[in-house]
């Protein structure tokens, strides 16, 4: 593995190898991909915790050894993230381990999170892997922690682990485990793993097989953050369903459905796009592809502490060119329930990737058109990262998914602390410019 380089003012103190508390059983040496994990791409996904320090008792060397040991003890339960894959089609379970970065940031957290919360550049200096590494995702161990304590005490704890593996909810899972782990709770209060992803959707021959393939534009662009404030939110939300409720029969008991934080904030970045990409003579349409958690949606429903890859594409497209935000939040909304009406009930069983690629196949399909481009969203939101991830020094100031690459119209969005959505957006610089001085993007994210 290529040694990582850094910028200042992260420095890389050492690097160990941290291997599970408890060797895997004979039995589960070689743990089988699932259909879905197979199909996944070999990248790394991202995420970064931010904590201050509340305890100057507990030095960062305590700190540390506290996270390397319940790290080992979950291992142990997530014994498949110890081990490393083989040909697409198995994780050998060889107690291998995951590489420990501890490292030290030259200044405060506090001033950080002021000044440079918003440069992508400087928060990725917190993560311990790149996250497009086609080639090393699929062979390089798939998981990667860096803990970069401040001068203060402040604590940042950085993870990549490998999509071949994991989902955004799989990451949430084995980060809370982790956390339990670290606060001392017995096993019976730490959440185990579900390890049989294969008796859902068994692994197949892939070889030929050609699914839909959406391909990405490369190009130069931007990744800039933006903060959607909660109270302007909730008022766009009432204004919406007030309105359904005039002028839409789909409601339950005389009340129109509220649209939720994610789809108000995907409608916003979805319209603010099209209005630039218009005032750039570029493309004046955009499909909006999102990826979807299936467990709860499956039937019957899948545990939800299934660990891999459970998720599908939901395909979006309006035929308006300036569309109101609610017109959008109507089409978010008939994606959803398209999938759950008439897919979902298909999950498990012969048609499971018939199912899995509609999504994949309209957004192609309507990407093909010489109107319309892909606009991508994932979103990490409502998985009580915040309460949740304490490794028993307080909770989290900052959870974020720092995410860029070089194909535009690329966003992730997560909850803000105080409920509020956090979206890190990637588009072309023509675009962005434009994007970043849209009347509702001003209107509805703080400064």
């Amino acid at each position: 593995m290529e040694e990582k380089t850094t910028m200042k003012p992260v420095e890389i103190i050492r690097t160990e190898t941290i291997k599970p508390s408890s060797p895997t059983p004979s039995h589960l040496k070689t743990f089988k991909l699932s259909i879905l994990d197979q199909l996944a791409p070999p990248v790394y996904v991202p995420m970064l915790f931010f904590y201050p320090n509340k305890d100057v008792i507990i030095t960062a060397e305590q700190k540390s050894q506290q996270l390397k040991k319940s790290l080992s003890e979950s291992l142990a339960r997530f014994y498949p993230i110890a081990g490393r894959i083989n040909n697409n089609t198995t994780i050998e379970c060889s107690d291998e381990g995951a590489p420990y970065v501890e490292a030290r940031y030259s200044g405060l957290l506090s001033n950080f999170l002021e000044q440079s919360a918003d440069d992508i550049t400087v928060v990725q200096g917190f993560l311990p892997a790149a996250m497009e590494s086609f080639r090393e995702a699929s062979t390089w161990p798939l998981l990667l922690v860096q803990a970069t304590f401040f001068d203060c005490g402040g604590l940042a704890i950085g993870v990549s682990m490998s999509h071949k593996f994991a989902d955004a909810t799989t990451i949430g899972i084995f980060m809370k485990s982790w956390a339990a782990a670290s606060r001392g709770f017995g096993d019976e209060k730490v959440l185990v793993p579900a390890l049989n992803g294969t008796s859902c959707f068994p692994q197949i021959d892939i070889s030929g097989f050609q699914p839909p393939m959406v391909v990405l534009k490369k190009g130069e662009s931007v990744t800039k953050r933006y903060v959607f404030d909660k109270p302007k939110i909730e008022a766009m939300k009432a204004k919406i369903a007030d309105r359904s409720n005039h002028t839409s029969s789909q409601c339950d008991n005389g009340r129109a459905h509220q649209p939720t934080r994610v789809e108000v904030v995907t409608a916003i970045i979805w319209k603010c796009l099209m209005a630039a990409s218009r005032s750039n003579s570029g493309v004046p349409k955009f499909v909006v592809s999102r990826s979807m958690n299936i467990r709860t949606r499956a039937e019957p429903p899948l545990p939800e502490n299934l660990v891999g890859n459970f998720v599908a594409t939901i395909a979006s497209h309006t035929n308006e060119h300036e569309p109101e935000i609610q017109d959008l939040v109507a089409e978010l909304r008939n994606g959803i329930r398209e999938f759950t009406e008439t897919r979902a009930k298909r999950l498990l069983g012969e048609d499971t990737l018939q199912v899995i690629f509609h999504g994949l196949k309209e957004v192609k399909e309507f990407m093909e058109r010489d109107d319309t481009d892909g606009l991508f969203f994932t979103s990490m939101c409502n998985f009580q990262l915040y309460e949740k991830v304490d490794f028993g020094w307080g909770k989290p100031i900052w959870v974020t998914i720092p995410f860029a690459t070089d194909h535009g119209n690329v966003v992730t969005l997560i909850d803000t602390r105080d409920g509020g959505v956090e979206a890190w957006v990637t588009m072309s610089k023509q675009n962005m410019a434009l994007f970043d001085c849209e009347p509702q993007i001003l209107q509805f994210t703080n400064p």
